[in-house]
């Protein structure tokens, strides 16, 4: 075998390798919730915040796969905590108010607290017990 070919299959070794752990590292960080920055001046009128309480505002779509697991999570989560409001957002359907809060890949999870400041935000699917973890101590 020539000195050429080691040195292409060193390069695809070493492409691939990049590539995996790239994908790896942006697999592990979904879904995991970060706290959201100060937010200034955020229109969210026509969304279906709750007044009294948080609310779980995730955007989804007909052709989301994960969304249908944050449905279920979201829900699994506002039944324990009956005081979470929940609300979903079809981004095919209402396309300003994912550009309004900067929403960019789907499935995405925006938790509000009761004066609709957005304090959370993930991408992926969460973890009931993260979702939970996040929303509790705004009840209080």
């Amino acid at each position: 075998m020539s000195s050429s070919w080691i040195v292409v299959i060193a390069v695809l070794i070493a492409v691939f390798g990049v590539a995996f752990v790239v994908g790896r590292l942006v697999t592990l960080r979904a879904g995991l919730i970060k706290a959201e920055a100060a937010a200034a001046n955020i229109d969210t009128s026509g969304l279906g915040l709750s007044d009294t309480g948080p609310t779980v505002l995730h955007f989804s779509a007909d052709w989301c796969g994960p969304c249908d697991a944050v449905r279920r999570v979201v829900d699994q989560v506002c039944r324990e905590l009956p005081e979470v409001a929940h609300a979903e957002i079809d981004i095919d359907a209402n396309p300003e108010a994912a550009r309004r809060l900067s929403v960019l890949s789907l499935p995405t999870t925006i938790i509000f607290d009761a004066h609709g400041r957005p304090r959370y935000r993930t991408s992926g699917v969460p973890k009931v017990a993260d979702l939970r973890s996040v929303l509790e101590p705004l009840l209080a």
